[in-house]
């Protein structure tokens, strides 16, 4: 049963590949295809919240954290 529902799986990730022809591939790499697609907005959004809320996560460093806007 285990072995079964396994090699299902598989299979049904596999027919879910598809090759992407040369002429597609512009239209992946728009930026609204991008994960973020406003990774500097993200970045300022991070910085301002970890210098409001004091909690450092590794490139925001250290703050006050009135937590006021």
């Amino acid at each position: 049963m285990k072995m079964s529902l396994s090699l299902l799986a598989i299979v049904i990730n596999l027919t879910a590949c598809a090759e992407v022809q040369p002429w597609e591939r512009g239209n992946l790499a728009k930026p609204q295809m991008a994960l973020d697609p406003y990774p500097v907005q993200s970045e300022l959004r991070g910085h301002s919240y970890g210098a409001r809320e004091a909690a450092g996560a590794g490139n925001t460093g250290s703050g006050g954290g009135c937590g006021c806007y």
